[in-house]
């Protein structure tokens, strides 16, 4: 074994990792702590590659005293695996030369790192050498007239290779670490946009199909049967429209309506809905906190995550077993949140799903966050659950956790914020299921989708809405301005120039009190929608339903 260019690991992955370096060629040694490592590096080494997390609560002496050691020509290469989200403040300072890899993470991109980590350490062994001829000359220095000129010749040009090779090992650092964050870019948008064009090619084609087949029958005057392409087609587009809202999720880039959340009430009233969803053979436990703090989040996306992690649950257990759901109060120390990025030292609600089934390794726990990754067969499994559960915890404020044992079976946590404001009981509102308009009740459109703008002229033109329509913000300033009657805009927030939430602003100076409905399918701004919505504002998500869009011009015009 080559000691100057082999690879020392420690870490819990160190196993998995030395058999993706040793089948690229590489040398590499397992330390079982960080006593043996230091002592490992000093007899030789190419690099280290060391797991954060396994450095929690351990004296990071041993290695602070190894790095401060080393001679003059030597900064060891260290690999810091992190994990995604990890905040630079939670980084050791004094490891020095760190070329951070972020899990999950693709083979190719270790050995990439690991190439670029032994071409760095090579160029310090040739320093070495260069310094050693240096010391050498100096010596001969001492010497006759002759030997000093022909070394002080030497040592000329000796420097300025030593400058040039500086620069050049500078440049080379800078160019490596660039093309490794492009690398991992594309692996992440690669692994994204094919999973993205699979699903929703599959979606477009119940789509399109359904509506070719329509067509069809419709030219031959065939009536009959049209209910089952309808319903086919409905239901690819309710699948797309649920992959859109996943991928925004896990981007924390969906509107969320953050509310008081009473935990145990809202797992007691799903409990029936969780049951239909598993099988007999699987016991449904519950273990609700006494005195639970009410934590603060979307409603609908607690249900929808704790809907996703029963059935990953129930799919672990193939044979049956033991399903638990946990709530409980816990306060998060520094200590926990220094590892995770913009998580908050404070009070926290966890909702805590435990499963007896199948577990996973830490090769599957390290990437089941990622959009698309999936260990279920085809057609089962979209590999979106975790991580729109993911990014609805990050942009809640809040944090998911997993633990997991082969064979033993997988807890998954997740904790949202405790709510520090006084909880406001909700009104029963009283629902009128007539939606049609009274007379002379007046909604003006902004939308520059010109399909999107079309359709909901028709809905409000069925219902006996009178309308205007208004394609961007500058056609609908003019219409605000003048003296026509308006109880209700509707306006889509990603406008062209100006957007929606800046047109309600004008609208609200121009007209007082003004009544803002505000459609959207993505807007940078309006994900949180307790700080995007003033009193009589309200908001929409895109696809919706007709009868919300129809329930909700009712609902903001009757005030």
């Amino acid at each position: 074994m080559n000691t100057r260019e082999r690879a020392i690991l420690l870490g819990a992955d160190s196993p998995h990792n030395r058999t993706l370096l040793e089948e690229a060629g590489y040398d590499a040694l397992i330390a079982p702590d960080l006593g043996q490592l230091c002592q490992t590096l000093a007899q030789g080494a190419g690099m280290a590659i060391i797991a954060l997390d396994g450095l929690n609560g351990i004296d990071l002496a041993p290695l602070r005293l190894y790095l401060s050691q080393q001679p003059p020509w030597s900064d060891l290469p260290i690999i810091l695996i992190i994990n995604r989200g990890i905040g630079e403040d939670a980084l050791p300072a004094e490891l020095g030369n760190v070329l951070l890899l972020e899990r999950p993470f693709q083979a190719n991109t270790l050995i990439s790192l690991a190439a670029t980590a032994i071409r760095d350490r090579r160029r310090q062994y040739e320093l070495r050498d260069r310094l050693h001829e240096l010391t050498r000359l100096e010596q001969a220095l001492a010497g006759d007239r002759s030997e000093r000129e022909r070394a002080q010749d030497q040592l000329k040009r000796l420097n300025e290779t030593l400058e040039q090779q500086i620069e050049e090992r500078t440049a080379q650092v800078r160019h490596n670490e660039e093309a490794l964050h492009q690398a991992q870019k594309m692996e992440a948008v690669g692994q994204l946009t094919g999973g993205i064009a699979h699903d929703f090619n599959n979606m477009l084609t119940g789509i399109i199909g359904s509506l070719e087949l329509m067509r069809r029958r419709l030219q031959r005057g065939r009536l009959d049967d049209l209910d089952g392409l309808i319903e086919m087609g409905v239901t690819s587009a309710n699948r797309a429209a649920s992959l859109t809202h996943r991928l925004l999720a896990f981007s924390r880039r969906q509107s969320l309506d953050a509310q008081p959340v009473e935990m145990n009430p809202l797992v007691t009233a799903m409990v029936e809905l969780l049951q239909r969803s598993l099988n007999e053979s699987i016991d449904l436990r519950l273990l609700l906190g006494d005195d639970l703090w009410v934590a603060e989040a979307d409603p609908h996306q607690v249900e929808s995550a704790l809907l996703n992690l029963v059935i990953n649950a129930r799919d672990a257990m193939p044979e049956g077993g033991l399903l638990q759901i946990e709530t409980r109060n816990q306060h998060l120390d520094e200590r926990f949140t220094r590892g995770q990025q913009n998580l908050a030292v404070g009070d926290y609600v966890v909702l805590s799903v435990s499963d007896n089934g199948c577990g996973m390794p830490q090769s599957i726990i390290d990437r089941a966050f990622d959009p698309f990754f999936t260990t279920k067969p085809i057609g089962q499994g979209t590999g979106l659950g975790l991580s729109m559960i993911y990014g609805f915890s990050k942009q809640s404020r809040g944090h998911v956790a997993i633990q997991s044992t082969e064979g033993k079976g997988t807890t998954v946590s997740l904790y949202l914020p405790r709510h520090s404001g006084e909880q406001v009981e909700a009104e029963p509102q009283a629902h009128d299921d007539t939606q049609v308009a009274g007379k002379g009740e007046t909604v003006l459109i902004v939308e520059d989708d010109s399909a999107v703008r079309l359709l909901v002229c028709e809905v409000l033109d069925e219902l006996g809405y009178t309308f205007i329509e208004a394609r961007d913000a500058n056609a609908a300033v003019p219409i605000l301005e003048s003296a026509q009657h308006i109880d209700l805009m509707i306006s889509d927030v990603g406008l062209p120039g100006m957007n929606g939430r800046q047109l309600a602003e004008i609208g609200r100076q121009l007209r007082p009190g003004l009544k803002v409905l505000f459609i959207t399918g993505y807007a940078e701004h309006a994900e949180v929608r307790a700080g995007f919505l003033e009193p009589g504002m309200q908001m929409i998500s895109k696809p919706f339903a007709f009868e919300l869009l129809s329930a909700k011009v009712r609902e903001m015009i009757e005030g």
